[in-house]
């Protein structure tokens, strides 16, 4: 199964809708960093993707594959799939 972290806060709908597309897709397992609790999260996240200001900001197995409306369409285009069974 591969690693997917997400960085979040708690009252994304936007970081509920990208959980639902990965659970519906057999994904169990997600880390959520939330940039909400700790700024210095926040500051990884920026630091990582940069001029990333929302969330989710979501990677696969270390792959930045951006946001929900990215992780949607990379799932319309058939590209999601392959990448969560690598």
């Amino acid at each position: 199964m591969p690693k997917i972290e997400m960085y979040s806060t708690a009252v994304c709908p936007y970081c509920v809708r990208a959980e639902q597309l990965l659970q519906r897709k057999g994904i169990t397992e997600i880390e959520k960093i939330r940039v909400d609790l700790d700024p210095a999260k926040r500051q990884e996240m920026e630091t990582r993707i940069p001029g990333a200001r929302t969330v989710p900001q979501i990677f696969i197995d270390g792959l930045h594959v951006g946001g929900c409306d990215d992780l949607h369409e990379l799932d319309r285009q058939g590209k999601l799939d392959p990448l969560l069974a690598a």
